[in-house]
């Protein structure tokens, strides 16, 4: 039997404290061991299921799963993203999951194309949410902030400084004006919804020769770790009820983007009946893992986990 399969089944879940402290999954925990903390974070996260002997390049590997062409290049991602100017600066406040159409990311994309074109990059529309850049041969990539770091806090914090930086700064403040002056930009405020007013620009490198991992298989929609897996021959379902009966020991499920309030609704009536039947490791994105094997629950004197 491989080391896959004795593993427990992993829940992938969003921070711990975004869970009501009445909420019955900290019941659950109560009766479970306490494990060593885990990774932090989305990308620190995804390293610990995946390693790469090199690191893994998030715009490389998303390419090469949209398009299939990543090979032989360096990338960046370049995801629509929504800036607001306040007095301090500018703050990064949504990037990616614009709620675009393809042929809107592509109206939106077409006149920043000569933009990056001029400065010898080609910016490559793969999907209305992920947009990337092919840098030039030999060009060093620089190193950007992930979404997730930036998210909230000012911009300009998280640009890379310097000679080879200040380039970079020229260029987002390019591709900003002639986005300000888009008029799907005015189109969209009339619906309510968020501008598009910058691209962020992350995860850059070159697509890794191998990906590892122990998973046996993984339950998730999310792009990137969709990625990871299929570079790692790890098997991929999507996140459907019916996917969720087919779970078994060694297996990830990735719940770790919803909002704790859907994940409650639509997921966890599925997900209880799955703790008197295997051993479960609960692993919230905060750090905090759980293990839970069905006969903990004959541990009724056990408080919930506050």
């Amino acid at each position: 039997m491989s080391e896959a399969v004795t593993k427990p089944l992993e829940l992938w879940l969003p921070d711990l404290p975004r869970f009501d402290p009445s909420h019955p999954i900290r019941a659950l925990l109560a009766r479970g061991d306490r494990m060593e903390d885990g990774a932090k974070g989305y990308l620190v996260g995804l390293a610990g299921y995946f390693t790469c002997p090199n690191g893994f390049s998030a715009a490389a590997l998303t390419r090469e799963m949209l398009a299939g062409d990543a090979a032989d290049a360096a990338w960046l991602c370049a995801d629509p993203a929504w800036i607001q100017p306040d007095l301090n600066g500018a703050r990064l406040l949504a990037c990616g999951q614009m709620q675009l159409s393809m042929d809107e990311a592509q109206a939106l994309g077409r006149p920043l194309k000569p933009v990056f074109g001029d400065a010898g990059m080609i910016l490559e529309i793969s999907s209305p949410d992920r947009w990337h850049v092919r840098l030039p041969l030999h060009s060093p990539v620089p190193d950007f902030a992930a979404p997730e770091q930036a998210l909230g806090e000012d911009l300009y914090q998280h640009l890379p400084q310097g000679a080879d930086g200040r380039r970079w700064r020229a260029l987002l403040t390019e591709v900003q004006v002639l986005l300000h002056q888009h008029p799907l930009n005015a189109e969209r405020r009339e619906h309510g919804l968020a501008p598009i007013n910058s691209l962020w620009l992350w995860g850059g490198g070159r697509l890794p020769n191998r990906v590892n991992s122990e998973l046996a298989a993984v339950v998730a929609d999310d792009l990137l770790l969709g990625a990871l897996a299929k570079r790692a021959n790890v098997t991929v379902l999507p996140r459907t009820p019916a996917s969720l009966q087919r779970l078994r020991a060694g297996w990830l499920l990735d719940l770790q983007d919803l909002p704790v309030d859907d994940l409650t609704r639509d997921w966890w009536p599925r997900l209880q009946p799955l703790a008197a039947q295997q051993p479960l490791m609960f692993a919230f994105a905060s750090g905090e893992r759980w293990l839970y094997r069905p006969w903990h629950r004959f541990r009724f004197w056990r408080g919930g986990v506050r």
